[in-house]
């Protein structure tokens, strides 16, 4: 065989080999992202599960939204939103730092990075049957989805039925609407408040939307209504 030939072969075969181990180690590298911990303590309170994990040798705290778990429960997940200095008033406890998760599965994600994640653990809002009577002069969660840049940015009085509570992230309570009506897909609101409410409370709230706001850590909203406060 001529040398030069033979020196080409050599080298197609070597750039081959690392083109396939590159293409091997790619989807260990999409999965950077993914956190595989083991529960060692749980706590569960009114709106939240608060679980102290280990990853590796690490351990530290989570909450999530109300879920069942136990000693010994391995979970998957890849969204979080570190608070520091935390402190809840249901369990009277300062947390140095804690970790508000997303969402947990038992099932790691199969094409993390890809936007394919695994089934959660706790299921996402689900639409109720709601019938609510509104006054003249609130926006129902129809029209503001169907229309949302016509009210960016203004005061607007929405009112329904809280069917998610979370108290106390980044400085402010996180509530969940439903009216009964619906624009598409889209039959819940989000609304941030520092007033106290709970779960099965019809009220009216008022305050200004805001569109695609987006917090980091997979947490982004296409339509929120910010800091609202809730009308007596």
């Amino acid at each position: 065989m001529n040398f030069r030939i033979y020196i080409f072969f050599v080298l197609t075969l070597i750039i081959i080999s690392a083109c396939s181990k590159k293409q091997e180690q790619n989807p260990q590298e999409t999965k950077q992202n993914v956190h595989k911990v083991v529960v060692e303590e749980v706590t569960q309170v009114n709106s939240y599960t608060y679980l102290k994990v280990k990853e590796d040798e690490k351990e530290y705290w989570m909450a999530v939204t109300t879920m069942d778990a136990k000693q010994g429960d391995t979970f998957f997940y890849e969204n979080a939103m570190e608070m520091k200095d935390f402190e809840s008033k249901e369990l009277k406890k300062k947390f140095n730092s804690i970790y508000f998760v997303e969402s947990l599965s038992k099932i790691p994600p199969t094409n993390a990075g890809n936007g394919i994640t695994a089934q959660p653990q706790h299921p996402s809002i689900e639409k109720q049957n709601v019938s609510v009577v509104q006054e003249e002069g609130n926006v129902t969660i129809a029209q503001l989805y169907s229309n949302p840049n016509l009210y960016d940015g203004k005061l607007i009085k929405v009112k329904g039925k809280v069917v998610k509570v979370n108290m106390g992230i980044l400085k402010r309570n996180w509530i969940h609407i439903q009216d009964g009506t619906s624009s598409g897909n889209d039959f819940d609101l989000t609304i941030t408040t520092n007033d106290e409410v709970k779960v099965g409370d019809i009220l009216i709230f008022e305050g200004k939307p805001s569109l695609n706001k987006d917090f980091g850590y997979g947490y982004s909203y296409k339509l929120l209504l910010e800091y609202a406060r809730v009308i007596k």
